[in-house]
């Protein structure tokens, strides 16, 4: 998996304090999108372990105390992203008790594979469904148009 952007303090996508890491890939590829240049899978840079052990080790950080971990992108369930997310959200929910995770998709809820399920039994809130242009609404909160759903899911 690649990603295009970490960021260890961000208080903009989820509730509170958070880590925030932007993936690579989507296939989605909606008009109007404000983050177009994490399309491509093979953009960004290689996420590995001392990446890995850097979010760990951010979101276990008592001098900053940070609420949870939001991955986006791109789409963290675009199914070349969910083998090193998986890994990951287990990670967190292992060794950083009390952390909330939040997943952004492109996907439809329903529309999810049995990896990508996996996923998603993990987490505490899913944010999903395509960007639409004509439905964006800049007084939502956690979304960028009326389709998309904030499933609070524990």
């Amino acid at each position: 998996m690649n990603y295009h952007q970490y960021y260890p303090v961000d208080v903009v996508n989820g509730p509170g304090t958070r880590c925030t890491l932007f993936v690579a890939g989507c296939v989605h590829e909606c008009p109007g999108c404000y983050n177009k240049s994490t399309w491509r899978l093979n953009s960004g840079v290689p996420f590995t372990d001392d990446m890995e052990n850097r979010i760990i080790s951010d979101l276990n950080d008592t001098r900053v105390r940070r609420q949870g971990l939001s991955l986006s992108g791109g789409d963290p369930l675009h199914p070349q992203n969910v083998p090193t997310i998986l890994r990951l959200v287990r990670r967190v929910r292992a060794e950083c008790p009390g952390k909330d995770i939040w997943v952004w998709t492109g996907y439809k809820i329903d529309e999810l594979n049995d990896a990508q399920r996996e996923v998603v039994a993990l987490i505490n809130v899913l944010v999903d469904g395509k960007f639409v242009q004509d439905l964006k609404d800049p007084a939502l909160i956690w979304r960028g148009s009326s389709n998309q759903v904030v499933h609070r899911l524990r």
